[in-house]
């Protein structure tokens, strides 16, 4: 027993080591250099054109991405578990597809299909739909690299509640979107709402394929991340430390939200 007691404290001191090493040092220090000269220069440089506007293209392609994955991880993880049907194992290969695939490998891939010198992507461009270096290949990017989260994190909700309820529904005369709005949705509505929370901290933080399909450019295509980077390399410091922390504290207050509002047994 004592053996066994050492070895799960030696693995908890090392797990909170660990933890502590890679996220909570960095995320301390940038709130340590975001405040370091108060919070003056904090809000002055939030509230700066520049960065207002990075946060409403931010918020523009958070809130687009998060109802389209939302739409389609629900529908996609009932496929995939209440129905067999050809090609539903390369169908649940593709949704992880995301997670293995760099996001700069994503932006080249969508410049490849949709830039102006293509031709899908050209004849889109001749009929006024700008996909690349706008606000629409910034969400196309953003969606492909939040794809799985939504679909994984209700996949397995769906599974374990089976479909008793849903049939019995059925029979007392219920229809099909009856007994999804008042039987299944209400099963899996916190999986569906940390999906969600995943969904918006993923989309708030993307850089790599957002970098590559929206151009850069500042007052038009530039997301809070591009924003970051951009202030830092112009040696503009206290905006890049102020967003950054912006950005990680948005994520983290919807994270330990919905983690508190969850219910113990869902937990």
């Amino acid at each position: 027993m004592r053996r066994g007691r050492a070895g799960t404290l030696a693995l908890r001191y090392v797990a909170l080591a660990y933890i502590g090493l890679l996220v909570a040092l960095p995320v301390g220090l940038i709130v340590w250099r975001t405040f370091a000269h108060g919070a003056g220069p904090v809000w002055h440089a939030l509230t700066s054109s520049e960065a207002r506007h990075a946060l409403k293209v931010t918020a523009e392609v958070t809130v687009i991405t998060v109802v389209a994955n939302t739409v389609f991880g629900v529908g996609a993880a009932v496929l995939l578990v209440r129905h067999r049907f050809p090609g539903r194992r390369i169908m649940d290969a593709l949704i992880d597809l995301p997670l293995a695939v760099s996001p700069v490998v994503v932006g080249l891939a969508l410049i490849l299909v949709y830039g102006r010198t293509t031709g899908f992507g050209g004849w889109l461009a001749s009929h006024g739909v700008h996909v690349i270096f706008a606000l629409p290949g910034m969400v196309a990017a953003t969606i492909f690299v939040s794809l799985p989260l939504v679909v994984r994190e209700v996949a397995p909700v769906l599974e374990e509640i089976g479909v008793d309820q849903e049939q019995a529904a059925w029979t007392l005369g219920a229809s099909t979107p009856q007994a999804f709005r008042r039987v299944t949705l209400p099963a899996i509505r916190w999986a569906l709402a940390y999906g969600v929370v995943l969904t918006v901290a993923r989309a708030l933080g993307e850089y790599g394929a957002v970098a590559v399909v929206s151009g850069r450019l500042v007052g038009k295509t530039q997301t809070a991340t591009l924003f970051v980077e951009d202030r830092y390399q112009n040696f503009d410091q206290a905006a890049a430390y102020a967003m950054a922390f912006m950005l990680a504290a948005v994520a983290v207050v919807i994270l330990l939200g919905i983690t508190a509002l969850r219910p113990k047994e869902h937990r």
